[in-house]
C-alpha cells in the first residue's frame, strides 16, 4: 500500500466545525478567545496558509459564540478569501497606512485572557498589549495543548496514507546500495521516495551510521558508509497536509551477537509500548512500558529521549509520552513510539511506529518489518 488515492479536500463545514470547537474548548479553559497567527494552527483551522512569511498583521479571531474573523492585508485577502474554510468566517482586510491593532482590538474583550498561537510575531503581541493594556495572554500549547491531538476519521485516513507512503518509501531504500556511499547520498535518495509516495514536503531523512547512530538528531553528513555499520533511519514529512515519520535500523553486512542483542531488545521494548496504548491509560504509561525493557536489561540509561511525539499537521505536536505527563489517552489521538539505545562511539537502534489510541487499544500507521534488515 503506498496511499496514493487522492486525498478528500475538508469542507468550509469541516473547518467551521474545528472553528466551534476550538472556541467551545477556550470558554472550558476559562479564556475569553484564540488568537491565531499564520502556522500549523491556522491552516488546521481555516485551510489557509499566506503564501509568504509577512510583517503585516494577519490574525484569526475566535471568541465563545461569536462568529470568527480573520483580520487580513488587503493585498492578502483574495488568497484568504479561496481558502477552504473561508466561507465559515468573515474576512475583515486592513490597508497599508491604517491600523490593523485598532480593528482587532475592536474584537476582543478589552479586559480578556487570551490563547494566541505560539509562532505569533512578538511585535504583534506587544502592541496589542499596548493598545488593550487590560489584557492578557498564553501561549495556545500552554492553554489548549490538546487542541488538535484527537483526529477525526478523515485526519486519520490521511495519516494512515502518509504513513503508508513511508512506508513504501522504507521498501524501496532497502534495494539500494550502501556500503561505500556518503549517508547524504542514501539521505537524498529517502528524499526522493518519499516524494515519489506522494509526499509535497519532506521533514527529514537521518541515515545515521556506525558511531554516528549513537546520536538520536544526527544531521547527515558526508561519512562514507561502511561494511559492519549498524545504520538508522529516521524520515518523514506531509502528504496531503498530514505527517509521516518512521524509523528503522538497517545493517551492512552481518552484525554482531551484540548489535543484533540490542536490536532485538529495542523491537521488545517498541512492542511493549505499542501494548500499553490503550484508552484511559497516561502517555506517561507508554514510557513507562518501553523504558522498563530497556532499563531491566541494563541500557537505561542508553535511552536518553522521550518514548514518542504527537503527530498531525505536523510532525512534531502534543501529547508526548513521557514521565510525568498524566493525560489519558483517548481514541483519535496519534503519535510515534520510538524507544532506541544509543551507545557512544559504537552504533545506535531505534524503531519506530506511529500509532493511533483505538477504542479498544492502539493501531500501527507504519507496517514494515522491525526485524533487523540486511542491506548491502
Amino acid at each position: 500500500m503506498t496511499g496514493s488515492r487522492a486525498a478528500v479536500p475538508f469542507t468550509a463545514d469541516d473547518y467551521r466545525a474545528r472553528m466551534e470547537r476550538a472556541a467551545r474548548a477556550a470558554a472550558d479553559a476559562g479564556l475569553a478567545g484564540l488568537l491565531v497567527a499564520p502556522g500549523p494552527d491556522l491552516v488546521w483551522l481555516t485551510g489557509y496558509a499566506p503564501t509568504a512569511d509577512t510583517e503585516r498583521l494577519t490574525l484569526l479571531v475566535l471568541a465563545p459564540g461569536r462568529d470568527p474573523v480573520l483580520v487580513v492585508p488587503t493585498l492578502e485577502a483574495p488568497d484568504a478569501a479561496k481558502a477552504a474554510g473561508a466561507p465559515a468566517l468573515t474576512l475583515r482586510d486592513w490597508t497599508d497606512g491604517k491600523d490593523p491593532y485598532a480593528a482587532t482590538a475592536a474584537l476582543l474583550d478589552g479586559a480578556g485572557r487570551f490563547g494566541i498561537s505560539d509562532n505569533a510575531w512578538a511585535m504583534h503581541l506587544l502592541v496589542l498589549q499596548r493598545t488593550l493594556p487590560g489584557t492578557s495572554y498564553a501561549s495556545l500549547t500552554e492553554a489548549l495543548p490538546m487542541l488538535r491531538a484527537v483526529k477525526d476519521a478523515a485526519e486519520l485516513e490521511l495519516l494512515a496514507a502518509a504513513g503508508a507512503a513511508a512506508d513504501a518509501a522504507f521498501e524501496e531504500i532497502q534495494k539500494v546500495r550502501f556500503g561505500g556511499r556518503r549517508e547524504s547520498e542514501v539521505a537524498a535518495d529517502l528524499a526522493d521516495l518519499l516524494r515519489r509516495f506522494g509526499h509535497s514536503q519532506v521533514d527529514f531523512t537521518i541515515v545515521a551510521s556506525g558511531p554516528n547512530g549513537a546520536n538520536p538528531h544526527h544531521e547527515v553528513g558526508d561519512r562514507v558508509i561502511e561494511d559492519g555499520d549498524m545504520i538508522v533511519l529516521d524520515f518523514g514529512g506531509l502528504k496531503d497536509g498530514y505527517g509521516s515519520d518512521t524509523s528503522r535500523t538497517v545493517h551492512v553486512g552481518g552484525p554482531t551477537d551484540e548489535e543484533r542483542r540490542v536490536h532485538d531488545l529495542v523491537r521488545e521494548a517498541q512492542e511493549a509500548g505499542f501494548r500499553a496504548v490503550r484508552p484511559g491509560a497516561a502517555c506517561q504509561d507508554v514510557d513507562r512500558a518501553a523504558r522498563a525493557v530497556i532499563a531491566d536489561a541494563g541500557y537505561g540509561e542508553y535511552f536518553i529521549h522521550r518514548t514518542g511525539h504527537g503527530i498531525g499537521v505536523t510532525t512534531h505536536e502534543p501529547p508526548y509520552m513521557i514521565e510525568g505527563e498524566e493525560r489519558p489517552l483517548v481514541p483519535g489521538m496519534c503519535f510515534s513510539v520510538e524507544p532506541g539505545i544509543y551507545l557512544p562511539g559504537r552504533f545506535g537502534v531505534r524503531i519506530e511506529d506511529i500509532v493511533t489510541v483505538t477504542e479498544d487499544g492502539g493501531r500501527r500507521f507504519n507496517d514494515t518489518t522491525r526485524e533487523l534488515v540486511l542491506v548491502e
